[in-house]
């Protein structure tokens, strides 16, 4: 079992999973797969197994190997169906849904994807970091007291958290990250789940509060930036405008 699967493992519910309108005849486009794009692949209870780059799209196939620095996929028997997670070149959530046709320790590849519509927040992509990260709390207004921590994933909905410390559930605080060569974010945000990942190391899922639209605009252009490598189609001006 995953680290992910122990933390997010009590799921209280499966995602909710529509299929496009019947009677069309038509299936729908599948979003545009470019080579080294970042994938979560989910489970049918909901659980994510792993997240790994695109290294071949062959028409409704995919293929997708380990990141760098990552160790060994999660594996899944084959036959099996999952959904497939991320971010379109318009920065649009995207969900999949496809048969695993081969999953090793190394490769993990689905055949037969098609479009699906999520309708649950949960299943937002999850950008893998691992970066010095920061806890405050709630009412550190001027963020004195530091809780040093690593910011294991982040998307627009929530954070996974790894910190020496122990936090109860429902405990407010304050997130405060940089990503790359990106302006420091900082969010509010409670924590909804957490488990203890080694000895004196424990894992923490943060919802985030409701974000404001200039928030949710940055922070979702930022994880597509890193997502994809891309420096060009969306770049922040000398301004801190987005062109």
């Amino acid at each position: 079992m995953g680290f992910f699967q122990k933390l997010f493992g009590k799921e209280k519910e499966a995602p909710e999973v529509k299929a496009p309108a019947a009677g069309s005849g038509v299936a729908e486009q599948l979003p545009e797969l470019t080579e080294g794009l970042s994938l979560d692949v989910v489970t049918e209870d909901g659980k994510l197994m792993l997240t790994g780059r695109v290294s071949n799209v062959n028409g409704a196939s995919l293929t997708l190997e380990r990141l760098p620095g990552w160790l060994s996929f999660e594996t899944c028997p084959v036959g099996d169906r999952v959904a497939i997670r991320g971010f379109s070149r318009q920065m649009v959530a995207f969900n999949l849904s496809g048969v695993v046709a081969e999953s090793n320790r190394i490769v993990f590849r689905v055949k037969n994807l098609k479009v699906e519509h999520v309708i649950n927040q949960r299943m937002s992509f999850r950008l893998p970091v691992n970066t010095h990260a920061s806890l405050y709390r709630a009412d550190d207004e001027r963020f004195n007291r530091p809780e040093e921590c690593v910011l294991v994933d982040v998307s627009t909905g929530g954070a996974c958290v790894e910190t020496e410390y122990i936090h109860p559930e429902e405990e407010v605080l304050q997130l405060r990250f940089k990503l790359e060569d990106y302006p420091v974010m900082t969010f509010r945000g409670q924590i909804v789940r957490g488990a203890e990942y080694t000895a004196g190391r424990y894992r923490y899922g943060v919802l985030f509060a409701q974000l404001k639209p200039e928030e949710l605009t940055t922070l979702t252009r930022t994880l597509y930036n890193i997502q994809t490598g891309n420096r060009r189609e969306w770049s922040r001006g000398m301004e801190g405008t987005w062109s």
